[in-house]
């Protein structure tokens, strides 16, 4: 694969890039007795720029990620606030009578108590979720790292025998 098929493609997410990364290594000429192999610098440093250029990205898309769910749970807590007011507006209603003060307050508090527990609930739920993707992109940047680091490592090997 060449730089120009991986530009061609439009494939400048990280695991795209990963992926070209991989096919050059897999796909170099072998070295006669050594598990190294020769692959074209230029196609290697084009998909090396390429995976910093992805990187910046795929944070970017995290932090919308976040965003988003802050935006889930501002509106959670938004509602949570509308129920707690909403039920207090109730109850201030039924102050009349001794028995329906009694009542409405049970009722506002399960109300509240209600609010309070879908609001934990969506905030628990908006904060696993961002987990599972930061904990994805932190898979994909070890992946990276990996790989940057077995080829630094490559080539280190090879300049120490020169």
């Amino acid at each position: 694969m060449t730089p120009d098929d991986v530009r061609g493609t439009g494939e400048e997410t990280l695991s795209g890039v990963l992926d070209a990364l991989e096919q050059a290594i897999e796909h170099g000429r072998a070295m006669p007795m050594s598990t190294s192999v020769l692959v074209n610098r230029t196609e290697v440093l084009h998909l090396l720029a390429q995976a910093r250029r992805a990187v910046p990205e795929e944070i970017e898309a995290a932090d919308e990620v976040l965003a988003q769910v802050d935006g889930v749970r501002e509106r959670a807590r938004a509602e949570a606030d509308a129920i707690v007011a909403k039920a207090r507006a109730r109850a201030a209603e039924l102050v009349s009578a001794d028995a329906v003060v009694v009542a409405a307050r049970e009722q506002a508090a399960r109300v509240v108590a209600d609010a309070e527990a879908t609001a934990d609930r969506l905030r628990r739920e908006a904060d696993d979720y961002c987990d599972r993707r930061l904990a994805e992109f932190e898979i994909d940047l070890g992946r990276v790292l990996a790989q940057v680091q077995a080829g630094r490592a490559k080539l280190a090997g090879r300049l120490g025998e020169d």
